[in-house]
């Protein structure tokens, strides 16, 4: 009887508690939510999606958001800007009474480039509240927000990598009616660059060329361009419309010939760069990439880069290190990542060279890439890592897709094995220091004409270093040196350190231990120590 009465106790409790709710006050709601820009939509766009390109033409220049509210209500529109979190740049409140309503956002001409989700906050006369606009890269776990695509003139190569005169398919997204297109080299250029949406280069000498864009102000177009022919290198077109708006799109032009014109081979990070990049092509408000959190898994390596073109961070990572070799006169060869799939194995590498240099934030790799790249040292081929957190993440490319495996230490393949350092940990920057060199007597050729001796520091002229950096472990080769570090920079026995190695086969292996040394490339005396490293180094 005890247990009957109980559970007709618990049959009435749960009864209680659905009449409960159902009587409960239901949260404010934005009916019928759209977005459109009062004018022509471009292709893909959809009721939560519109294109806008903020240039005072009156073609596409506002972005508004349409609803309905069956009561009165406040209602706030933040446009933000997505990484892993909503960052608000623009914010509009207003009070409606029920009906359906407008709010409208007007984009400055500046504006970047990108996806804005718009988060609606409502907010009834009894404090209750709804939200639409996802707060992280869930989008199908909340109400959905609209989004804006800010277009400039956005345009990228299907591939990162082309070799001298090949055909290459350029695609274009924009509202302008003409373009003109013309091809420079980022790296020889005597001009600094500071910002992360501008390229500076010299000119290749090509004609230019004019593309008619009128009849595809509403979609995109993709032509075919050829790759001028020349050296080996970094370079980008640079496409420039009527009203002096501009655009740039990178490529690698590898050597037509391994080894032909240099012993030394640079290897452009673009798979970082690709992973790193916030492009939002399907529209959701966040970027397709891991960084802007789960559920984002792979990377397309045919979007176009969301700063104008400009690979993420290329100006602090890249182009230092490109200026310091141009301006020093040295020679080298250029691959991207996704060249590896056309070298064979590492045995080609070492026969057509001495050194290869991981300029930049090489963190994504193939078993192709590490398996050529260790033959290559294995064979005696000398190696330069001026990052840190390099062959961290075990990638698979499909297509022009690329996936992350998992961690190469935890396949069995530690990082510290081939560079002697590896991955230990990051602040984002918060904390930078200078490095302190030590071992001076164990690599003297290194502090050569620098004035550097154990005790000695360095990176005071740069704010320091730091954001992501290496240390040695258990893995590291034989004979590893410790050369310089920047002792517990991130916490207590949390040393960055540079350090080198050499094998029984003759191969030299230095790395940077931090992710921005390669940053400081053009300052004294990093500029030294590189002239130091190439002499020993470039030859076998």
């Amino acid at each position: 009887m005890r247990r009957l009465a109980l559970a007709a106790l618990a049959v009435f409790l749960v009864a209680g508690a659905a009449q409960a709710e159902s009587h409960k006050p239901a949260a404010p709601q934005l009916l019928d939510l759209r977005i459109d820009n009062s004018s022509t939509p471009f292709a893909g766009d959809s009721s939560l999606l519109t294109t806008v390109s903020p240039n005072d033409d009156d073609f596409r220049d506002v972005a508004q958001v349409h609803f309905l509210l069956k009561a009165r209500a406040t209602v706030t529109m933040d446009v933000t800007r997505t990484v892993k979190a909503p960052q608000v740049v623009y914010t509009l409140t207003e009070s409606f009474e029920a009906g359906s309503h407008t709010m409208v956002w007007t984009p400055l001409e500046d504006q970047r480039p990108r996806t804005y989700l718009i988060r609606m906050t409502v907010v009834d006369q009894n404090g209750r509240r709804a939200v639409y606009g996802s707060p992280n890269a869930f989008v199908g776990r909340h109400p959905r927000g609209p989004v804006v695509r800010i277009q400039g003139i956005d345009a990228g190569f299907a591939r990162p990598n082309y070799a001298p005169g090949q055909v290459a398919a350029l695609h274009i997204a924009t509202d302008e009616p003409s373009l003109e297109l013309k091809f420079f080299q980022s790296g020889p250029e005597k001009v600094v660059t500071y910002a992360d949406n501008q390229f500076a280069g010299i000119d290749t000498g090509q004609p230019p060329i004019e593309i008619a864009m009128k009849q595809y102000r509403s979609k995109p177009r993709t032509i075919t361009v050829r790759i001028p022919n020349v050296p080996s290198g970094l370079y980008y077109a640079s496409l420039t419309g009527p009203d002096g708006r501009v655009g740039y799109a990178p490529f690698v032009v590898r050597p037509t010939v391994l080894g032909a014109t240099s012993r030394v081979l640079v290897v452009l990070p673009t798979n970082t760069w690709q992973a790193y990049n916030f492009q939002d092509v399907d529209g959701n408000g966040y970027g397709d990439t891991w960084y802007a959190g789960p559920p984002n898994g792979a990377v397309n390596l045919s979007r176009t880069y969301i700063a104008r073109g400009v690979p993420p961070r290329f100006y602090r990572y890249d182009l230092p290190f490109l200026h310091w070799l141009y301006w020093s006169g040295k020679s080298a060869e250029f691959i991207s990542d996704s060249d590896f799939d056309l070298i064979p194995n590492g045995d080609e590498l070492a026969q057509d060279y001495d050194l290869i240099v991981f300029e930049g934030h090489e963190e994504y790799v193939s078993t192709h890439e590490y398996d050529d790249i260790e033959r290559f040292r294995d064979l005696g081929g000398n190696l330069m890592f001026l990052s840190a957190n390099n062959f961290f993440w075990k990638v698979k490319e499909e297509g022009r897709v690329l996936r992350k495996v998992g961690q190469w230490r935890v396949a069995g393949r530690p990082e510290a094995r081939l560079i002697g350092v590896q991955y230990r940990a990051n602040d984002d920057g918060q904390k930078q220091g200078v490095f302190t060199v030590q071992n001076a007597a164990a690599t003297p050729w290194l502090w050569d004409g620098t004035g550097l001796t154990d005790g000695s520091t360095f990176g005071q002229f740069v704010g320091g270093y730091g954001i992501e950096i290496d240390s040695t472990t258990p893995d590291s080769p034989p004979g590893t040196v410790v050369v310089a570090q920047i002792p517990d920079l991130l916490g207590p026995g949390i040393t960055a350190q540079m350090s080198y190695y050499e094998t029984p086969e003759g191969a030299k292996v230095f790395a940077a231990g931090a992710l921005d040394f390669g940053g400081s490339s053009t300052f004294w005396p990093v500029k030294r120590m590189l002239d130091n490293l190439w002499a020993r180094l470039s030859v076998p």
